[in-house]
């Protein structure tokens, strides 16, 4: 038990100091993430930077946008993995051989050891694929399979024994038979170089030269190095680290540095020295801590193979994180550096740690709860607490002020010995007595929340995100407020507001402003409110680096650092492409210190810890974009049903292959700054699409014709060396093919041709309707006019035939009238005593009375004013006697039984018997009116 509680200390004792460390970046991948088994035996890399891995289930290859996995050849777990030129060797259980791609770029595998099947020994498994002067070395627990690569031929290296692993130095081979010790090759043959215990008992992970000295790492028992025909123990300052831990891969990278890939204990990197550099476990953000592979890439990433999942480490990242996976330290709020003493305020408390001693982040007793600033003035450290304000000296925290909520300390412009103190209630005074800071007054009127605050000369402006922006105007003693206006125009969440090159700069979703103080207004500046945009705004705390004359601004996209030219006239907007999602901040308190004694290097507060940014670091490598993929599928399928085509030839596509599909990738490895992709389609899209992550680009029902796709990427700040292109053409449907355009012509001509003949018959028929029209409408008018002679005739005799029947009636009225007359002078005369001379003139008047004119006169003018009635009524009733007729004109002007016996000098009682015999004689019946029927003939 002893045993083991100081086996447990010494451990801790090594870890311990490095629980703080500021770690390279790790980018993890699950399972899923791949889509494959959990454990990665063996990881490789091609010449275009693609990462090949071997998986449980088979090949997997990255290309740093995708997965794509191939299933191992027999279904076995595939060990191992080399890439050489351009052909991936794998190897798998009683099966090895190559992968190469086709047309394409699938890969298809072809078997080596197919050759040589009957050679097999039964089980084996072939765990390392190692390249050595144009040969490949194929082992598995049983042998060492040489593939001379120029002939295609092999030769076998047996053992009785179990071979662990193989091993190149140079051109050197080496292996270990267990039990037996460690061999090398030489001129085909083996030789036993040690058989000391430790290489006959422990298994040799890997061989490293250092300093031409070839150095063995065991599993369980460290370092040796070969001493002639000894073997030393290489010791090292962490030597009793490895007592407790149990090393399974093991890799020496281009820096010298050493890659120790443990069972439980994770990822260690240790210097030349031996001494442990970094320790990434899953505390410290690694997946899994058993770590079964490692593999150095082209920009010196490390790569591990875990046991359940894939991780790299960016070594040479211009990023270090320092993660509080344990939750002890808390997100920050607030940093410091004084004295080599790094200072965090959280929410948890005020944390400090040595920079230059190893060790964890220690709370200073008092400082529990939040912290909300680090303000260093003149060598004296304040930190702004909920509980009050507190001044930091080493490892302690005197409270100089027990008021609570200390948002922020600063300077009084002119002011010696004075500062200016924010809190929740309003503004605070500080003095200095000898060297103790304490408070002086409250600045009386005004009582608003001072998060922000920036004096000037006898005024103080103060944000307030949700009122707007105070002017404060303080008299010479700074004890009252003696006017205070408010500027409504500037309210919006998370603003923030700074003092900067002698300017009052306000940040917000709109821009960032400057303050006039000649207007006494806010202006938006338009250069400096270049940092962000509305779309990109995240928070609108501004932060100024006294020191290095920074303004710094954090958006979604990135960190802006804004500095003058060298002439200090105009800003400089300057960014470090880490993403909010990245930098896991805490919106509206983001926050940032420079590093002492390392230029360029700044700290950035985090939720769960801190990271530290280069930014002099500047990344040269050239980087290329890749179309790795092209489909094409068509309207009734869309995607679903799309099928691959060659990417590295000129397309040809039928007509209703017309959705197209990209993939593409850019062979680069970083956790925080990934590539983004830019693209556009000439002949359709000329204009380049907006900057995104997405690795892939599609387009639908594309008309016929001829494109060019093209494809750039950038990474950060750098733009690909090349823009990646296909071309390729949508054939016109058959009905647009030149041999059918050819026919349409003819149709066409056929057509036009039709259609003027039918124009012109066309023509002729309307000339002849319109001709046939003409004389219709000549004849109508002639009908029209001699109806309107008719007509005028007609009128004309309706005129005439009422003036004669006027005159008709005159005469008939006066043949009446004059026989009425007559009749009584004749009655008078009949009563006169003369008888002679009476009986004269009776006679004259018989005469006159019974004289036959007046009935030609009337039958001449009833002839003129009703010609046809005369004749019709004979016509119909020819029985008729002239006094019948006569009657029947009377009775046709409509002439009573009185008027009637006038003119026939007869009584009226003859009149209505001529009637009734008149009535008999037209075969009236009873009910019959007779002037009405005479009326109507």
């Amino acid at each position: 038990m002893k045993i083991f509680f100081r086996s447990l200390f010494i451990v801790l004792i090594c870890f311990t100091g490095i629980e703080a460390q500021e770690l390279p970046p790790v980018q993890n991948f699950a399972p899923a993430d791949y889509a494959a088994e959990n454990q990665n035996w063996a990881i490789s890399q091609a010449a275009d930077k693609r990462i090949f891995v071997a998986n449980n289930e088979g090949l997997l290859v990255y290309n740093g946008a995708k997965w794509i996995s191939y299933p191992s050849p027999n279904g076995s777990i595939m060990r191992s993995v080399y890439v050489d030129d351009n052909r991936i060797y794998t190897g798998c259980y009683m099966e090895f051989g190559y992968w190469e791609p086709d047309d394409f770029g699938i890969l298809q595998y072809k078997s080596l050891s197919h050759s040589i099947k009957n050679q097999l020994v039964e089980d084996e498994e072939f765990w390392t694929i190692l390249p050595v002067n144009g040969y490949l070395l194929f082992q598995s627990l049983n042998r060492i399979y040489v593939y001379n690569k120029s002939s295609a031929t092999f030769s076998i290296i047996d053992s009785e024994s179990r071979i662990p692993k193989v091993f190149a130095i140079g051109q050197q081979v080496y292996f270990q038979k267990m039990g037996q010790g460690l061999y090398k090759v030489e001129n085909g043959d083996e030789i036993l170089l040690h058989d000391d215990e430790p290489v006959q008992q422990d298994e040799i992970v890997s061989l490293f030269e250092i300093e031409e000295n070839v150095i063995l790492l065991t599993r369980n028992n460290g370092f040796y190095q070969m001493a002639g025909s000894s073997l030393e123990k290489w010791s090292t300052p962490d030597e009793s680290l490895f007592d407790e831990i149990s090393i399974y891969s093991a890799l020496q990278m281009e820096d010298g540095h050493i890659a120790l890939g443990t069972i439980s204990n994770g990822l260690l990197i240790l210097d030349d020295r031996g001494r442990v550099v970094y320790k990434i476990d899953e505390i410290k953000g690694l997946r899994n801590n058993t770590v079964l592979a490692l593999f150095q890439d082209m920009d010196q990433n490390l790569w591990l193979g875990l046991d359940n999942g894939i991780a790299y480490v960016n070594l040479k990242s211009p990023f270090r994180v320092f993660r509080d996976n344990r939750g002890v330290v808390g997100s920050i709020y607030a940093a410091a550096v004084k004295e080599d003493i790094l200072y965090l305020g959280t929410n948890q408390g005020l944390f400090y740690r040595n920079l230059h001693a190893q060790g964890e982040f220690q709370l200073i007793p008092g400082t529990q709860g939040q912290v909300w600033s680090l303000n260093m003035i003149d060598g004296t450290l304040f930190c702004g607490h909920h509980t009050g304000t507190f001044v930091v000296e080493g490892d302690r925290a005197r409270r100089i002020l027990q008021i609570p909520g200390t948002w922020k300390v600063g300077r009084i412009p002119g002011e010696r010995g004075l500062l200016l103190q924010g809190n929740y209630d309003g503004l605070y005074v500080l003095s200095k007595s000898g060297d103790n800071w304490g408070l002086r007054n409250k600045i009386e009127g005004f009582d608003n929340s001072s998060r922000y605050f920036e004096a000037f000369k006898g005024e103080v402006f103060v944000n307030h995100e949700y009122k707007g922006v105070f002017r404060v105007k303080v008299d010479e003693q700074y004890r009252t407020a003696s006017e205070v206006t408010t500027d409504t125009t500037l309210i919006c969440h998370n603003s923030g507001m700074v003092k900067y090159q002698d300017q009052l700069i306000y940040g917000c979703s709109a821009g960032i402003f400057a303050y006039d103080f000649d207007t006494g207004t806010f202006s938006r500046d338009s250069l400096l409110s270049k940092a962000y945009t509305k779309d990109t705004y995240v928070s609108g705390k501004l932060n100024v680096d006294e020191g290095n004359d920074l303004l710094w601004v954090f958006t979604k996209s990135g960190i802006q650092y804004i500095a003058m030219d060298s002439f200090g006239n105009t800003p400089i907007i300057n960014t470090i492409p880490l993403a909010d999602k990245d930098r896991n901040g805490i919106m509206g308190y983001e926050s940032v210190i420079a590093m002492p004694n390392e230029t360029g290097n700044f700290l950035f507060g985090t939720s769960s810890g801190y990271l530290t940014a280069d930014i002099s670091y500047e990344d040269e490598g050239n980087f290329n974009v890749v179309i790795e993929g092209v489909k094409k599928g068509n309207g009734r399928t869309g995607f679903s049903g799309a099928t691959t085509v060659n990417p590295n030839n000129t397309g040809e596509f039928d007509p209703e292959d017309n959705y197209v599909a990209f993939s593409f990738y850019v062979a680069e490895y970083s956790k925080y700054i990934r590539p983004k992709y830019q693209y556009q389609l000439l002949g359709m899209y000329p204009e380049w699409s907006a900057w995104s992550e997405e690795a892939m680009a599609s387009f639908e029902n594309l008309p016929y014709g001829d494109y060019t796709f093209k494809v750039r990427a950038r990474i950060g700040n750098n733009l690909s060396a090349n823009t990646a292109t296909y071309e390729f053409r949508i054939n016109r449907p058959w009905y647009l093919l030149n041999y059918m355009l050819v026919i349409y012509s003819i149709v066409g001509i056929l057509l036009l041709l039709f259609i003027h003949r039918t124009y012109i018959l066309y023509f002729r028929r309307q000339q002849k309707k319109l001709e046939k029209d003409n004389k219709r409408e000549m004849k109508l008018l002639k009908l029209q006019k001699d109806r309107e002679i008719v007509r005028l005739k007609n009128e004309q005799l309706k005129e005439d035939f009422k003036n004669k029947s006027n005159e008709l009636a005159a005469s008939t009225m006066s043949i009446i009238k004059k026989n009425e007359l007559l009749t009584r002078v004749k009655e008078q005369l009949l009563e006169s005593d003369s008888k002679e001379n009476a009986r004269q003139l009776i006679e004259i008047i018989n005469r006159n009375l019974t004289h036959d004119d007046d009935w030609e006169l009337f039958q001449e003018a009833f002839n003129n004013a009703d010609r046809e009635f005369l004749g019709k009524l004979k016509s119909v009733h020819p029985n008729l006697t002239p006094n019948d007729i006569r009657l029947c004109s009377y009775l046709r002007l409509n002439l009573s039984s009185k008027e009637i016996a006038q003119l026939l000098h007869i009584s009226t009682r003859s009149v209505e018997i001529k009637r009734y015999r008149l009535r008999k004689k037209m075969d009236l019946n009873h009910d019959e009116n007779l002037v009405n029927y005479i009326l109507q003939l």
